[in-house]
């Protein structure tokens, strides 16, 4: 089943983005690359400043979500404000 993960970053959090990124892209190479259909950084308004995370990932359940959540080096550093899980159905293209 698909999923549809956004999390939404607190606000002047870059430095804690910048600092775990590298760790955070480590944790999706070697335990979920193979689950995600989609991934990438949200953008402000201004369409330059980082915002958040969403991501489209195959996931047997929920529960798998919030294992994926658990586990995240950004939400582990405090960097969300907000994280949502959402059933997602893919219809185009």
């Amino acid at each position: 089943m698909l999923f549809a993960i956004l999390c939404r970053d607190k606000k002047d959090a870059l430095p804690i983005r910048l600092a775990n990124r590298e760790a955070h892209l480590d944790y999706i190479r070697e335990n979920w690359l193979s689950k995600i259909v989609t991934a990438g950084p949200i953008f402000g308004a201004d369409g330059q400043s980082m915002a958040g995370s969403l991501l489209i990932m195959e996931l047997a359940d929920r529960a798998e979500a919030e294992n994926y959540l658990a586990g995240d080096p950004y939400g582990k550093a405090g960097l969300f404000e907000s994280c949502e899980v959402w059933p997602y159905k893919k219809v185009f293209p």
